[in-house]
């Protein structure tokens, strides 16, 4: 039952969530994306079905993908790096073939559904792990051999009670020769090894999802670092705007004699650092778009954009019930469930070392010293024992145990860690949420106090240090309040990710 409750979070986390941020002006109609992502009905309970639709929609786009590579990441034709977040770049790359991509976090998470290879690594290590199941079963299917074969014997010229032996050579030919031998029971041995490889392949199904969970909160964490660094670049760029007319300002004052030569200098300074934080924030803006990118397995996809508003609701989470979620969904946590059941099996395993085997023959032979000499066949059972060291096998079964003991210990490791995650990322969103409010209020307050003091300098009355200093708090004031909505969002993915399902947003406006 918490397998399935597990695959239904995983696949509910591909629909589309209550946003954090606006939905995009246009859509992705000429991204060669596969296909729709499969949406989920939670109360649908085929839920194998659905794990199975996840699977295929990821490996169909993985091989579209590969068929569209050209269209999908076109490179600018002049060799000329493009700006992904450029407002130059909304309607046309220059130089490129295809209009530049507005994307909404959804899209950005089906990309990185399709590309990011961390997903396609875990699901070819459950594949193999899978192929061991049917190694485990082989034990119960016959061996078959064959083959020819010819010797020249000679007997030497000897004496035997003073007699002397003549000298004796001939030929021995067999063709074919044909044997099967087939295990029929071992009192459970192969059955617990089978056991055990299966739980280590439903082990490995659950680190699929841990990673599928992981691309998604990064995706959300880089999607919303972008949108936090696209704020802080529009802030700075009204920032040197304000400055060079206060410079403007400044600079007239000063010529009709109202104001000193102090004032001017300072006015300059503040646009030579406001036009240099500019540059950094310019800078910031291509790197989060560039892990972006990479988040979704895309490193040299650059011809997209992001729809740069905030859109803020409440997220309706009770601890209790999270941490109820958690253990009921959190992949790491039942993977470790997992292989402490594997472990116990091997113990089964170790014990049943010490049962003999029931195995079965058969073999058909035809040569001789000529090859239609003789033929024959022959079959029959045995109840054997092959290799059989005590010694060693209690030493195996005593590893097996410590093994068992270990995983079991683990599992409590992990369920605690876990506990902590949660309750972490709970207070985490909590506080996030509590301080928005706060740090919208301190923004209009420090934007009032930036009016009252441009105003002041507009009309003669007020100085230049006084604007700068009101000037850097209502500054300051924003990016808080941004990076307190960047923080909200973040912890909110976390906790999704914590949890291993999505949590439910509320219509009430932050």
């Amino acid at each position: 039952m918490k397998k399935k409750i597990l695959f239904i979070s995983v696949l509910s986390l591909l629909t589309v969530m209550p946003c954090a941020f606006a939905e995009p002006e246009q859509a992705l109609s000429d991204t060669p994306v596969a296909e729709e992502a499969p949406q989920l009905n939670l109360d649908n309970q085929t839920v194998k079905k659905e794990k199975k639709r996840l699977f295929s929609w990821i490996k169909k786009a993985k091989k579209q993908k590969k068929q569209t590579e050209e269209t999908k990441l076109p490179e600018p034709d002049l060799g000329e790096e493009v700006d992904a977040v450029s407002p130059d770049n909304s309607a046309q790359i220059k130089g490129g073939v295809s209009e530049t991509k507005i994307m909404s976090v959804d899209d950005c998470i089906r990309f990185a559904l399709e590309n990011n290879p961390a997903i396609e690594n875990a699901m070819g290590t459950s594949e193999i792990y899978k192929t061991k199941i049917g190694q485990a079963w082989s034990a119960f299917f016959p061996t078959f051999s064959a083959g020819v074969s010819y010797s020249r014997n000679e007997m030497f010229r000897g004496t035997f009670g003073g007699m002397d032996i003549p000298k004796s050579r001939y030929n021995l030919f067999y063709d074919p020769q044909l044997s099967a031998n087939m295990l029929v029971f071992d009192f459970g041995k192969t059955s617990a090894l089978a056991k055990m490889a299966k739980k280590t392949y439903e082990a490995t199904e659950l680190d699929v999802q841990t990673t599928i969970l992981n691309v998604i909160f990064n995706v959300k964490s880089a999607y919303y670092h972008l949108l936090f660094a696209l704020q802080q670049e529009k802030l700075y760029e009204d920032t040197v705007q304000d400055f060079e007319l206060h410079l403007k300002q400044a600079q007239a004052y000063y010529q009709i004699g109202t104001k000193p030569k102090i004032d001017v200098l300072t006015a300059e300074y503040n646009l030579g650092n406001a036009k240099l934080n500019l540059i950094k924030a310019q800078n910031t803006v291509k790197v989060a778009s560039a892990q972006l990118s990479n988040a979704m397995g895309l490193p040299e996809f650059t011809n997209f954009t992001v729809k740069d508003e905030f859109k803020m609701n409440a997220y309706d989470v009770e601890l209790n019930n999270a941490l109820k979620t958690a253990f009921e969904t959190r992949p790491a946590l039942l993977a470790a469930k997992k292989k402490s059941d594997a472990s116990e099996l091997l113990v089964k395993s170790s014990l049943r070392a010490f049962t003999p085997d029931l195995s079965a023959f058969a073999s058909y032979n035809r040569g001789g010293k000529n090859l239609d000499t003789d033929q024959g066949y022959q079959f029959g059972g045995q109840l054997s024992y092959s290799g059989v060291n005590l010694m060693r096998l209690k030493k195996q079964v005593d590893e097996a145990k410590a093994t068992h003991k270990r995983d079991l210990a683990a599992y409590e490791v992990v369920k605690q860690q876990v506990y902590l995650e949660v309750k972490e990322g709970y207070l985490d969103l909590v506080n996030a949420q509590d301080s928005i409010g706060v740090a919208r209020l301190a923004m209009n307050t420090a934007k009032e106090q930036y009016d009252q003091a441009s105003g002041r300098y507009k009309v003669g009355l007020g100085t230049a240090i006084e604007l700068k200093d009101a000037e850097t708090t209502y500054r300051n004031s924003q990016l808080q309040y941004y990076q307190t909505v960047l923080n909200y969002h973040v912890s909110a993915a976390n906790l999704e990710n914590m949890i291993g399902k999505p949590i439910k947003s509320s219509e009430e406006k932050l």
